[in-house]
């Protein structure tokens, strides 16, 4: 892959089904490498799930050599102990994927929803619709986790594209001024 190529692994993560896909992005061009759902309804507890979170994440990672995770965060719902379960399963997929050297990134479901379809309150069916317009193939997913997954990669490329379009960011005006030397007026 040239230097502007890079592959994402998006993460819908869940401990019954997590969602994930992998995107290929060349310039411009975005095109899906893997898509699917790991499927954790029949282990016998949670850690056994947390567990299969990790070795599965590790072996997406380690069969496509990504570069970044983009994952969604999860959201406060009125089931505490649901919202648990899934922060530790996002915890899980994290350092897995931190302990090979991925950047992390982390969005909330409403900015997902946002960057794919420009509404931060579209159905996982709307998402599901646009990804199938924007990568213009059908998406054949039963899973909406999955699409959750792809949509998740598909933010962070159109976060990170609108970020070289601003441009370097400084924290100070010392540094602006060391990398724009020419624009200064004496």
């Amino acid at each position: 892959m040239s230097q502007d190529s890079f592959k994402i692994i998006g993460i819908d993560p869940g401990t019954n089904i997590m969602g994930y896909a992998v995107l290929s992005v060349s310039g411009t061009e975005l095109k899906v490498e893997d898509l699917g759902v790991l499927k954790m309804q029949k282990l016998k507890d949670h850690q056994s799930k947390l567990k299969e979170i990790f070795l599965q994440t590790q072996d997406i990672i380690e069969t496509y050599q990504p570069k970044i995770m983009a994952i969604e965060s999860p959201f406060f719902g009125k089931n505490v102990q649901a919202m648990l379960k899934l922060g530790r399963a996002q915890g899980v997929a994290i350092a897995a994927a931190i302990t090979m050297g991925l950047d992390v990134f982390e969005y909330s479901p409403k900015k997902i929803k946002q960057s794919i379809t420009g509404s931060g309150n579209a159905s996982k069916e709307q998402v599901s619709a646009m990804l199938n317009h924007i990568l213009k193939v059908k998406i054949n997913s039963k899973y909406l986790d999955a699409t959750d997954a792809l949509a998740t990669a598909i933010c962070h490329h159109n976060q990170s594209s609108a970020n070289k379009i601003v441009g370097k960011r400084y924290n100070d005006w010392s540094s602006f001024i060391t990398d724009n030397t020419g624009r200064v007026k004496k």
